[in-house]
């Protein structure tokens, strides 16, 4: 007896497995591609941003004059030793006779001890430079603090914390810095700081205008929507958009602040141990350069101080034009 039974049904070919990955070992991987690129784009964008910034500060001839200007006087603060020498200020050592006219070995002269002109007006572009920079830095860092936290919180608080600001705007600054000197000990960062709290409301009432302005925006509004609180939208919406206000800002105050150190420095409220350009001019007052008729001893600090002041003016003017489109269309 036979049976018949039915041929197998071909069989199909299985494709080969992958292998599948293990979520343990996959899992930290994953994040580490989109935080890498975010970062390089961020980075990236910046990069994109100061490239743009430069050309458009190129087409500033006098913002360009006033840069080179400050780097060639802050290369020569910076290597004072090597090019006045490390002496240049000692009185028991100074190399020529007193109040000596300008002549080839004394390019400007001597003061009253003797010492180089030349000399004692590079090392006091140390002074000068850093006490404004600094005296800048901390001005505008107090009027930045108070506008932003003025326009950010209003009620009574905006309305005392400028009741504050107006009282020192009418009040004359450099009565003020003289005042705080004269209490205070003759130091660099006496002078530093009576300049820094006495200059700060100018910035102080520019900053709190472009804060309301910013924080009208709607984007401050769905920030806030979604849980942003005070310090978030200030320190991730409103700062970054006022830092082109407050960094055109810096460069105007530097000018204003190594006047005001000269002016200080001229009346005796400067720092004795310490030379600057102010200083030399008191030196030159109490020697009796302005009734002899030493220019000598006068006009090169004088010119210093009145060169680093312009130059920082038109930085400044210049920055103001690039980072407002709309300043640099109406001029």
């Amino acid at each position: 007896m036979t049976t018949d039974s039915a041929p197998p049904p071909p069989s199909t070919p299985t494709p080969p497995s992958t292998p599948t990955p293990d979520p343990a070992s996959a899992a930290p991987a994953a994040p580490a591609a989109p935080g890498g690129s975010a970062r390089s784009l961020a980075w990236a964008r910046r990069r994109h941003s100061m490239a743009r910034f430069w050309r458009e500060y190129r087409t500033h001839r006098a913002g360009l004059f006033g840069l080179a200007v400050l780097v060639l006087i802050a290369l020569a603060a910076v290597f004072a030793p090597l090019l006045a020498g490390a002496d240049a200020q000692s009185v028991t050592e100074a190399p020529g006779k007193p109040m000596e006219s300008p002549s080839a070995a004394y390019p400007l002269g001597t003061d009253q001890f003797g010492r180089d002109l030349l000399g004692l007006l590079v090392w006091g572009a140390r002074i000068s430079l850093s006490v404004g920079l600094l005296a800048a830095v901390l001005s505008v860092a107090i009027g930045t603090l108070v506008g932003i936290t003025a326009g950010h919180f209003k009620g009574w608080y905006a309305t005392v914390i400028m009741r504050i600001t107006d009282w020192f705007l009418v009040m004359p600054t450099l009565v003020l810095a003289i005042a705080l000197a004269a209490v205070m000990s003759g130091t660099i960062w006496t002078i530093i700081l009576a300049i820094g709290v006495t200059t700060w409301p100018t910035t102080a009432r520019l900053v709190r205008a472009q804060t309301l302005a910013v924080e009208s925006r709607p984007y401050i509004e769905r920030a806030r929507a979604l849980g942003g609180g005070h310090g978030h939208v200030m320190a991730r919406h409103v700062l970054p958009n006022v830092m082109p206000l407050v960094l055109a800002q810096t460069t105007l105050v530097i000018s204003n602040a190594i006047l005001t150190e000269a002016t200080l420095a001229f009346l005796g409220l400067g720092d004795p141990t310490s030379v600057s350009w102010g200083g030399l001019l008191q030196d030159a007052r109490e020697a009796g350069a302005v009734s002899a008729g030493h220019w000598w001893y006068l006009a090169p600090p004088g010119l210093a101080i009145a060169v680093v002041a312009l130059a920082f003016t038109l930085c400044g003017r210049a920055v103001e034009s690039v980072l407002n489109p709309r300043l640099g269309a109406t001029r």
